[in-house]
């Protein structure tokens, strides 16, 4: 088989993979946050209780993302070598940021997240939660700024040729603030809370509906319904600016995403539709002139297409065509749902509706959908180069690594892979069931 396509796919398991949990944690970071912070501006001790649940949650997503995360640096060096040496001296800068800075701050305060409830002061522990929230913001910062330069490389030069050629750092804040860097950033964190504010709504939907911990579960759909709404309108906000930078920095994936050909001219937005790439041509519903509208709010705005580029240097079309509109789909019904949730609290009958909780439990998955897809998106749509415009993915390639080794490690990792999904799901699913820890003189004051 293909040794760059089995690469690829080991690469891509892995990121899938770990990608499930450092949303979660963002997303439940600020949420904790919140909800510390009631506690410690009311006194109500059913607060401090959801924080300390909540907590638990945090720290088994915490410990999944963590083992998951370290195989995929190892893959750099292993099936990568190529590309490990083109980029080295750039990714070494910024994962060695995120370790430095993010990481260890975050897993510094971990401790006292978890174990200091009863050791240290009530404002000492809320400070550690809020440090453990920003550490997991800051530590996605950096992972950003390394993804965002292959991308839209900035603030380097190329020394040797060759396979002895690099990428050296000349300007180390034009390689942070690369031209994509502060749209995929914001992206990235909206997904996160919505990811997070799901989560919460899920468990709580359950909670309602078998009747159990009521009061806890009322209050954190509460506090997870504006987090759920501000992160649902600011992700199209956000994807509509990542959209606009495509225009300049990746012309070629921006044409994938909506299949468009004509080498210079005005180009519709389809809401779904099939590309044959043999023909050059996209079939589907479309609506006429609105990307061109949305770029230069004018709908005789030309956009660039795929014909203008030779046939090697674009992505697969189809596939970046139906991972993309599958994630804007899903993108506006976690809008429609966050408008939901918002309007039946006012209007005092979300609790009371069995069959919109129901709809509220299968949610949580539509975010990690959302998110899986979107970076399925950007990485294939960037092909077929691994440093856009620099480095090919078949040249970044390690010359030493055989077909039948990856296949073997491909099979490993996919074993252990389910194997820690299965144990992640049976501790989660023990933790959600033994429910909250909370207080009988709490649930009397509130059931009262």
């Amino acid at each position: 088989m293909d040794l760059e396509l089995l690469s690829r796919v080991q690469f891509g398991l892995t990121i899938a993979f770990h990608y499930i949990f450092p949303p979660l944690s963002i997303g439940l970071g600020l949420i904790l946050v919140i909800m510390e912070g009631m506690y410690m501006k009311t006194g109500d001790r059913l607060y401090h209780n959801m924080t300390r649940f909540w907590v638990k949650i945090f720290g088994l997503i915490f410990a999944l993302g963590v083992a998951s995360g370290i195989v995929m640096e190892f893959q750099f060096g292993t099936n990568w070598a190529t590309y490990s040496r083109f980029v080295g001296d750039v990714f070494g800068s910024a994962l060695a940021a995120e370790g430095v800075f993010a990481f260890f701050l975050e897993s510094g305060f971990l401790a006292i997240l978890l174990f200091g409830w009863d050791k240290v002061k009530p404002r000492t522990h809320f400070i550690s939660t809020i440090l453990v929230a920003f550490g997991a913001h800051f530590s996605a910062i950096w992972i950003v700024v390394a993804n965002s330069w292959q991308q839209t490389p900035a603030g380097h030069h190329i020394v040797g040729v060759g396979d002895a050629a690099r990428a050296e750092i000349v300007d180390f804040w034009q390689v942070v603030f690369s031209p994509s860097f502060l749209d995929r950033i914001s992206h990235v964190y909206m997904g996160a809370w919505q990811a997070g504010a799901f989560f919460v709504l899920s468990v709580s939907a359950f909670y309602i509906l078998r009747k159990k911990h009521l009061d806890f579960a009322r209050a954190s759909i509460k506090i997870a319904i504006p987090v759920a709404l501000v992160a649902s309108l600011l992700q199209l906000a956000t994807g509509h600016s990542s959209a606009e930078t495509l225009v300049e920095t990746q012309p070629a994936k921006l044409a994938a995403f909506e299949g468009h050909y004509a080498v210079s001219a005005p180009a519709g937005m389809y809401l779904f539709g099939w590309v044959n790439e043999e023909d050059e041509k996209t079939i589907g519903l479309q609506i006429p002139g609105l990307l061109s509208f949305m770029i230069g709010l004018d709908a005789d705005t030309p956009v660039t297409g795929l014909k203008a580029f030779p046939s090697e240097d674009r992505p697969p079309v189809n596939l970046v065509f139906q991972s993309y509109h599958i994630m804007v789909g899903i993108g506006m019904i976690l809008i429609l749902l966050a408008l939901f949730n918002a309007y039946g609290w006012w209007r005092k009958w979300l609790f009371e509706k069995r069959w919109y909780l129901k709809i509220l439990i299968i949610a949580v998955l539509l975010p990690q959908l959302a998110n899986q897809l979107g970076w399925f998106s950007a990485e294939v749509g960037r092909q077929p180069w691994i440093v856009y415009g620099l480095l090919r993915t078949s040249d970044a390639l390690s010359v030493s690594v055989g077909s039948g080794q990856v296949i073997t490690s491909l099979i490993l990792f996919s074993l252990i892979y389910l194997l820690l999904f299965a144990l992640f799901i049976y501790l989660l699913n023990e933790k959600i069931q033994h429910g909250p820890e909370i207080e009988a003189a709490i649930q009397e004051g509130h059931m009262a």
